[in-house]
């Protein structure tokens, strides 16, 4: 693969012409926002579990579907809501935010942002035909957020990538390890933000990993700090396909930044955050991505395009 000298960033994405997909006006039932979904294809239809802020400024999501993956249904009811009994309640209480999803196994595994008084933790749910949701367990302790799962095993082990919080250095990207979902470990850095770098500020595991034949292919979001506050823009990383902690490369240009006037304004100024994206049989890549945490937007892309950025343009993953 030969990348193009020079390439325009429309090149990377061409945003759909008819964003934002989703606003709150599509919501039947009150909220203030729709933004940063996971996203998922079953039985041939797009699902979308999208989060909303509702009035009282916490958080809960949303489900919608679609045909074409372009214009999306929202159903009567929200998907989840804060636990209001036992142990999850506790850890629930503020919200649950920023979902993603992995279809493995013959189910569809969510893991989410639990928000309390006591920080933010990892939530993991499943669900076989996004009408029933079973809480699994929390799979983190605080803070943390970003987690993905991986949608195959290695070497019997299931494998995620998260964000740990750190005020000794810049948040970076890491993977992890469990026999069970449950319990995770053998934990170690992957990835860093570069120094002068878009994503200097802090970086985060953004869609689920998409299996291609050069590697995984993952887009996250990096976030560089400027005199008006952060900007926030998507990135992409390849990792092996046998051992995902070894990271063939990082694209050192971003992929996408704030453009449209629903990205440079809303409730969070100068935001594209990806939760999910949808890999297509003709090599296209169907990307979702919250605009200034309000609404929902699209675009496509072509995944060898995504993987020569990687390989042929990288920068220093650590």
């Amino acid at each position: 693969m030969n990348l193009p000298d020079n390439p325009s960033h429309n090149q990377y994405i061409k945003r759909y012409e008819g964003n934002p997909i989703l606003t709150k006006e599509h919501v039947p039932y009150p909220v203030e926002t729709v933004h940063n979904a996971g996203m998922v294809k079953h039985n041939d239809r797009y699902i979308m579990l999208f989060r909303s802020h509702r009035r009282n400024g916490r958080s809960i999501i949303g489900i919608a579907e679609s045909i074409d993956g372009f214009r999306f249904t929202v159903h009567d009811k929200p998907f989840v809501t804060p636990a209001k009994e036992g142990v999850f309640a506790q850890y629930e209480e503020y919200g649950v935010e920023d979902p993603r999803i992995c279809a493995i196994d013959g189910e569809y595994l969510i893991t989410y942002s639990a928000y309390s008084r006591y920080g933010v933790r990892i939530v993991l749910a499943k669900t076989y035909d996004f009408r029933q949701l079973e809480r699994v367990a929390l799979i983190s302790q605080t803070d943390m957020r970003n987690v993905v799962i991986f949608p195959q095993k290695f070497n019997g082990q299931y494998v995620r990538l998260d964000r740990p919080h750190s005020h000794i250095a810049p948040w970076s990207i890491w993977i992890s390890y469990s026999p069970d979902l449950i319990h995770w470990g053998h934990s170690k850095i992957v990835m860093r933000p570069l120094q002068y770098h878009w994503d200097e500020m802090k970086i985060g595991p953004g869609a689920t990993p998409i299996k291609t034949k050069y590697g995984w292919l993952h887009i996250y979001h990096g976030v560089f700090s400027t005199m008006s506050g952060g900007i926030y823009r998507l990135g992409v990383a390849l990792h092996d396909l046998n051992n995902p902690s070894k990271i063939l490369g990082v694209a050192d240009d971003w992929i996408l930044q704030p453009e449209d006037p629903w990205e440079v304004a809303g409730y969070v100024s100068n935001v594209v955050f990806t939760c999910g994206a949808i890999a297509e049989d003709d090599g296209s890549v169907k990307i979702y991505w919250g605009g200034a945490d309000q609404v929902m937007c699209m675009g496509m892309a072509q995944i060898d395009v995504m993987v020569n950025l990687c390989l042929n343009n990288p920068r220093l993953p650590i």
